[in-house]
């Protein structure tokens, strides 16, 4: 059985994982495809922080750095009530298959109904994205996600 409130995600993208994972940790790489401002600390307790669009700013603390294979990180959005800094979890597992990368995210932690259906379409809004930059393609300007 699997948990209510928690947004998975698979895609496959044409990149080493080490390329993958660059784009997913790399403050200047991470900009090319998601937010307008990002500082990453890699290590265990280490920041994340990413300044979205909106101008609202995701931000946790990394649990788990293992390069190229595997990230998790705490995570909220600063100012929520329904969503604070750190009160979720995000899983990212880098997987080589057939010359490329599978990406396997969970994201658990969330509150509820409405809070997960958002975060879904906003983590397949931005790995479409991760997929087009990560590939040395141009995604193009980030849009704003309506639920």
């Amino acid at each position: 059985m699997t948990e209510p409130l928690v947004v998975r995600r698979e895609t496959r993208i044409a990149a080493p994982p080490a390329t993958v994972f660059a784009f997913l940790t790399d403050p200047e790489k991470i900009l090319r495809w998601m937010g307008t401002d990002a500082k990453t600390e890699l290590h265990p307790g280490g920041l994340y922080l990413v300044k979205g669009i909106s101008g609202r700013a995701a931000s946790g603390t990394f649990r788990e750095v293992v390069p190229v294979h595997r990230l998790a990180y705490s995570f909220g959005w600063e100012g929520s009530e329904e969503v604070p800094p750190g009160s979720g979890l995000v899983e990212i597992d880098l997987i080589e298959q057939d010359g490329g990368t599978l990406v396997r995210m969970a994201h658990s932690g969330l509150p509820n109904e409405p809070q997960r259906v958002s975060h879904g379409k906003g983590w397949a809004h931005y790995l479409e994205r991760l997929a087009i930059a990560a590939t040395g393609r141009d995604p193009g300007p980030d849009r704003p996600i309506h639920p």
